[in-house]
């Protein structure tokens, strides 16, 4: 079988790409003697260097270790940009691509629904992949398409595409996170594009219960999806799949075990969140399950049940049931949270930046990069008049050089590293967060 897999430094990935005829070939890939900008050489950034390599490749333990000490003395110091006061290293970028959604979860939609912006306010396709060139320029190897429902976006295949070019400049892995009723149908196409991971998210295994939670139908097409990427991993895509459950008290907390034997004979990871308040979603928390409840409520049934080594920046702690395929891990913001070893940036479809979820604090990028075009939306023939994409680019490697960056990519290096300086060592408490006015989850981007 063949599989993606995080390389080691200076080793390109293997790109697995989907034919007509319904088989997957390997595209040959070459190994770099130059290590990648901008690497970290702390241990998070090397818990994948024990990976095995692809079959193409036959080991070779000496070379493999004077080539991994060549990339260690080389290695240049993480963009100061994207490291905080307290030393967080931001190399995952959550983009949210959209507002607009297909369903309407309790959770995450209002019931009134929500106001959505003017389209001249949302960042135009150029512009969120001149954002993604940018931090990718600063140390991000791990992008995330969110929305909203990025798969109603109508160009989110040629976006990842465009955006899956950036892995010659250092990004590795390019993730969505879906409800997965469109998925299926574009699927096929966004692996070609360069698509490494899907966060999935399914409260329920009850068709009833999923048309209660989300307001509308479309429980066998998110299952259609689920079923599409483990047919397609069988054939070598490896995709990450997580499906992501959010736990209510009294309202899903039942089918806790439905979701974990899920993982019985199949390779999934299934991941339990504690309720989180956002406006409009009517948190209180009465309706919170804990993550100690939940573990409970597993071991009951699965006494066995046995903790997983997780990495750094983690933000579940991972368990398994011995002789099970899959694992189940559990997001426990509300009751412990993992803030210590955040790595996430995110950017809003309006083009603000996050350097929080339960933040209020923003900072907008859209308006530095339409200073140049009147305050106006950058179009594909804007951004190639501005240079905006070269520029974005080659911003790390005449920092290094000794050179003079672009005043644009200046001004916008300048507010994203004052924005990352101000994090906090960790967000506000329950009690504070349940009266804080934050934006609706679906207005974030997850």
């Amino acid at each position: 079988m063949v599989e993606f897999m995080i390389p080691r430094r200076g080793m390109a990935l293997p790109r697995c790409l989907f034919s007509p005829r319904n088989q997957w070939t390997i595209i040959s890939s070459s190994i770099s003697s130059t290590p990648r900008r901008y690497q970290s050489t702390s241990p998070a950034a090397e818990h994948n260097d024990n990976d095995n390599v692809p079959s193409s490749y036959p080991p070779n333990v000496e070379s493999q270790k004077s080539s991994r000490w060549t990339a260690l003395k080389s290695a240049k110091p993480f963009s100061e940009f994207l490291t905080d006061t307290f030393n967080r290293q931001h190399n995952y970028l959550r983009i949210s691509v959209t507002e607009r959604c297909n369903l309407r979860c309790l959770y995450c939609m209002p019931e009134e629904g929500i106001q959505l912006s003017p389209p001249a306010r949302l960042l135009t396709s150029p512009e969120i992949v001149y954002l993604s060139a940018l931090f990718v320029s600063q140390g991000v190897d791990k992008i995330r398409l969110t929305g909203g429902e990025p798969t109603v976006r109508k160009d989110i295949v040629p976006l990842m595409k465009s955006i899956g070019e950036l892995r010659s400049n250092g990004l590795k892995e390019i993730c969505l996170t879906t409800n997965g009723i469109s998925l299926h149908r574009k699927l096929d196409d966004m692996v070609e594009a360069g698509l490494t991971g899907v966060n999935l998210s399914l409260d329920t295994l009850d068709p009833f219960q999923f048309q209660i939670m989300t307001r509308r139908k479309g429980f066998d097409a998110v299952m259609k999806s689920i079923n599409r990427i483990l047919e397609m991993n069988k054939m070598g895509a490896g995709i990450k799949l997580k499906v992501n459950c959010v736990v209510m008290r009294g309202v899903n907390d039942r089918e806790i075990i439905p979701f974990v034997e899920l993982g019985r004979e199949s390779p999934i990871e299934v991941r339990f969140i504690e309720y989180m308040p956002f406006d409009g979603n009517k948190w209180n928390q009465q309706k919170m399950f804990s993550y100690q409840e939940m573990l409970a409520v597993i071991r009951e049934k699965y006494p066995t049940l046995e903790k997983v080594q997780d990495h750094k920046n983690d933000t579940s702690k991972t368990y398994r049931v011995p002789g099970f395929e899959g694992r189940v891990g559990f997001i426990t913001s509300m009751t412990h949270n993992f803030c210590g070893t955040c790595n996430r940036l995110r950017i809003t479809c309006d083009g603000n930046l996050k350097v929080c979820l339960f933040g209020n604090a923003e900072v907008s990028l859209r308006d530095i990069i339409r200073k140049e075009n009147n305050g106006e939306p950058v179009d594909d023939a804007t951004m190639g008049k501005l240079q905006l994409l070269e520029n974005a680019k080659t911003a790390a490697q005449i920092n290094d050089e000794g050179g003079v960056v672009n005043p644009r990519e200046q001004e916008l290096l300048d507010i994203i590293g004052m924005a990352v300086k101000r994090k906090k060592a960790k967000h506000a408490g329950m009690g504070e967060l349940e009266n804080m006015k934050n934006r609706p989850m679906i207005l974030i981007g997850g």
